[in-house]
């Protein structure tokens, strides 16, 4: 039997990843692409969308030189991308009417500001439509900016000459030559203009927006087939996309997370949680939004989603800029080291406090300390701040979805560290399990797409995923008598005054 590989692209917001596996869904070679980042003074994010598109077809170049594979045996490709982010584009020639405006990016405040202005109850709406809070975070207000701000973009998108969309969908058109524009559930539901309990675009919320329907992609499962390419010739016959997964839901299918109740988090810069709660949503008012996590096999999964704003990134703070650690690595060690007596706490609200709190307005806060909290005493306040932080967002989740005990499947570089990993099992009393592999989102895509494909068998990927587990040890006592400390503080930093 001639072997069969699928590749995976991993679209994220500071470059393009190539991952290239075999038939059993191993990894065998990767590939790498950065691109820029446009920042002008205001903090406006934007990308280059054709950089993007030229770093996704480089770095399949890249796959397959590096790992001598016959470019005839590929045969399917999935992808994950950066959420949010937004762009248009002319459906005729290609080209874009303006950057990709990146998922960070709040330029659309004001125009939610002035939706609410218009209509109070826009918000409610909003929520009960979509599971997300009104935001500039979501696709919709980006893309409204560009109607109302690029000259000309609007009367052209009302004559259906724009494509307006994510950076999937921006991918999927282009490595088609333009001959599918199509987006798949995951990332629709991310765009503030989809209707997720009827599971089609929000006609009342386009119009609101000023987003004509006739400029957004068509909705495909999430396995299925978003259209063939060869990819500007690297292929000697066009393979299928054959699967498409925002990032965060890539890495929840990778993780393997693909029955109600199981959830995984990624510790990136800041921290994605996501519990997989089945095929009905539940909208919760606790500070947590609702979103789709696919459409496999014809039925859909919903998730509650938490996003923390400060979790590496704390590791990166007491490193870079307060000079206290020589490396992350050396944190454990640290933690390791403290007075286990000591009740210092740090709450990183360095650009305010995300979900629960999403307060915008919080600085971040040293407190409880005595004369003997030393350095160790502080690394381990800011290790104790990522676990207390997803925490409080898992908690949430569990009394939303009425599920008592969850095991918690989690990625990112600071996995790597034992001590944060154990007490974040033990501030959640749950199982919390560390996969050996890292790439989960690209992984998540490429296995949608080999298991779409008939390549794959579900099952077996990932009964095959080794992992290290960790298991609760600490008591109920000192797990409520830290916990409380936590919320004591998190209490004083959103009293804070000015």
């Amino acid at each position: 039997m001639n072997e069969k590989y699928v590749i995976g692209i991993d679209q994220s917001t500071q470059g393009t990843k190539g991952l290239l596996f075999g038939s059993k869904g191993e990894l065998l070679c990767r590939a790498d692409r950065v691109h820029r980042q446009i920042i002008d003074e205001r903090g406006w994010v934007e990308h280059d969308p054709e950089e993007i598109y030229r770093n996704t077809v480089a770095v399949i170049r890249d796959l397959i030189k590096k790992s001598g594979i016959d470019p005839g045996a590929a045969a399917c490709i999935g992808i994950s991308n950066q959420r949010e982010t937004a762009l248009a584009w002319n459906r005729r020639t290609g080209k874009p009417v303006y950057n990709a405006i990146v998922w960070q990016c709040a330029r659309g405040e004001e125009i939610c500001r002035r939706l609410v202005h218009e209509d109070p109850g826009f918000e409610a709406e909003v929520k009960a439509r979509t599971g997300l809070q009104l935001s500039p975070y979501f696709s919709a207000a980006k893309l409204a900016w560009i109607m109302e701000q690029v000259p000309g973009v609007r009367e052209r998108a009302w004559q259906g000459e724009i494509c307006c969309g994510t950076v999937d969908s921006w991918l999927i058109f282009k490595l088609t030559g333009g001959k599918e524009f199509r987006t798949d559930y995951s990332n629709a539901s991310r765009t503030q203009l989809f209707h997720i309990t009827e599971l089609r675009w929000d006609k009342e919320l386009c119009g609101k927006f000023g987003i004509p329907e006739k400029c957004l992609p068509q909705l495909t499962d999430s396995d299925g087939v978003f259209g063939m390419t060869d990819a500007e010739g690297i292929f000697p016959h066009p393979i299928p996309i054959h699967g498409v997964l925002g990032d965060s839901h890539g890495a929840l299918f990778g993780q393997g997370c693909t029955e109600r109740g199981m959830m995984k988090t990624t510790y990136g810069t800041g921290s994605s949680i996501m519990m997989n709660i089945g095929e009905k949503p539940i909208f919760s008012d606790l500070g947590i939004v609702t979103s789709l996590a696919w459409k496999r096999e014809g039925k859909v999964q919903y998730v509650l989603e938490g996003n923390v704003n400060y979790t590496g990134a704390v590791i990166t703070w007491l490193k870079d800029d307060v000079g206290i650690l020589e490396s992350a690595a050396q944190s454990e060690e640290l933690a390791r080291k403290a007075n286990p007596a000591d009740k210092t706490y740090l709450v990183p609200g360095f650009s305010g406090l995300g979900a629960p709190y999403w307060r915008s307005d919080v600085s971040a806060i040293f407190c409880g300390m005595s004369r003997t909290t030393g350095r160790a005493e502080l690394v381990r306040a800011g290790l104790s701040s990522i676990a207390y932080q997803i925490a409080d967002i898992v908690r949430l989740m569990k009394e939303a979805a009425d599920i008592g005990e969850v095991q918690l499947r989690v990625d990112g570089g600071p996995t790597r560290n034992g001590w944060l990993m154990q007490f974040q099992s033990d501030i959640l009393a749950s199982r919390v399990e560390v996969p050996a592999a890292e790439e989960l989102s690209g992984i998540g895509a490429a296995y949608a797409a080999g298991i779409g494909a008939g390549i794959y068998c579900a099952d077996e990927l990932f009964s095959r995923m080794s992992r290290t587990e960790f298991k609760p040890q600490m008591t109920q006592e000192e797990r409520m008598d830290k916990y409380c400390g936590w919320q004591a503080a998190v209490q004083m930093a959103l009293g804070q005054k000015g």
